[in-house]
């Protein structure tokens, strides 16, 4: 899944939330994102978790690609938390304040 987050977050324009079954898959869709990363030109690349855990995070200062394993990607709620859902009722919330 695939978050605009511009205009709504400082850190990044996008984020990116993944799932992968095992440790072992996990890192190597990290590895194969950094690779197809590095292949257009993004260098700066920050990965945490890589070794190992429920969440890797890769960080290009633009894009954040959060890659989960399914019972940390439903403990986290990265969708909820950032989705426009969230825009959408608040604005229907303010519009039936206002009336």
């Amino acid at each position: 899944m695939t978050l605009d987050l511009r205009g709504r977050a400082s850190f990044a324009d996008h984020m990116v939330v993944a799932t992968g079954i095992a440790d072992r898959q996990i890192a190597a869709m990290a590895s194969h994102i950094e690779d197809k990363l590095n292949e257009i030109g993004i260098k700066r690349i920050t990965i945490e978790g890589a070794n190992g855990t429920d969440w890797v995070l890769l960080d290009t200062g633009d894009i954040v690609v959060h890659l989960f394993k399914p019972e940390s990607r439903a403990l986290y709620a990265l969708e909820r938390m950032w989705g426009k859902d969230l825009d959408d009722s608040a604005t229907d919330d303010a519009d039936t304040t206002d009336l």
